[in-house]
């Protein structure tokens, strides 16, 4: 995984979503999508000395994981004696040492952490059984997707949080069932809507209004042209 692959997957993203082709680089993509996304932040491996990528950078020792299960997850030292609780904390903090980059069960995984069960992962946290997924967290069963919160089940989707099943649709917020949508607010069971709150079983409807289909069509084409040239 790297950042070309990383960048296919956000040009599949916007071509599913939008119909268009990806205007962004990148650092762009995330810029304009991600901007409100916990991801991971660039460390120092204090063995290597190169750079490695944590959920939580407070701490100030960090290992690679990958680095830590090739030396056989051994970091014991010859045993000292202990004389007062300072003693024990000196030595506490010199084994410290917080693990970077932990995958398991996982391929092709950059810049994340915290990521099981899962493929093609990019700068995420806390990932599970997904594909191909960039700039997420706290999120499962996703694949072609990004700035993914606290969701499951999301296809071919981009900013969405707190929601399940939810496919080729761009900024969903604590919704479910959710198709070929966009800006879509506490909802269920929409399809072909946008701009639309509070509201369950329907299609074709702009900001909780019912239009025919040809009417709503031209309108999104005109509302993706907009997403993707502001």
């Amino acid at each position: 995984m790297d950042d070309n692959i990383a960048k296919q997957i956000a040009d599949t993203i916007i071509g599913q979503i939008f119909g268009l082709q990806n205007p962004y680089s990148l650092d762009q993509f995330k810029d304009k999508f991600a901007f409100d996304i916990r991801t991971t932040s660039e460390v120092i491996d204090s063995v290597t000395g190169k750079p490695t990528w944590v959920q939580n950078a407070s701490g100030n020792k960090f290992l690679n994981f990958q680095g830590i299960i090739e030396r056989g997850n051994d970091m014991m030292r010859p045993t000292q004696p202990i004389n007062s609780i300072e003693d024990i904390m000196r030595i506490w903090q010199e084994v410290n040492y917080t693990a970077a980059e932990r995958t398991i069960n996982s391929l092709n995984v950059a810049k994340s952490d915290a990521i099981y069960g899962s493929q093609n992962i990019y700068q995420c946290i806390d990932i599970h059984d997904s594909k191909n997924v960039l700039f997420s967290e706290t999120s499962l069963f996703c694949e072609y997707s990004a700035a993914i919160q606290r969701s499951n089940t999301c296809i071919y989707s981009l900013r969405v949080d707190d929601s399940n099943k939810v496919t080729k649709s761009f900024q969903v917020s604590w919704s479910g069932n959710i198709t070929n949508s966009m800006f879509i607010k506490d909802s269920k069971n929409l399809s072909d809507c946008m701009f639309c709150s509070q509201i369950m079983d329907k299609r074709f409807c702009i900001g909780n209004m019912q239009f025919e289909e040809a009417e709503y069509r031209k309108w999104e084409k005109l509302v993706k042209q907009w997403i993707l040239s502001n």
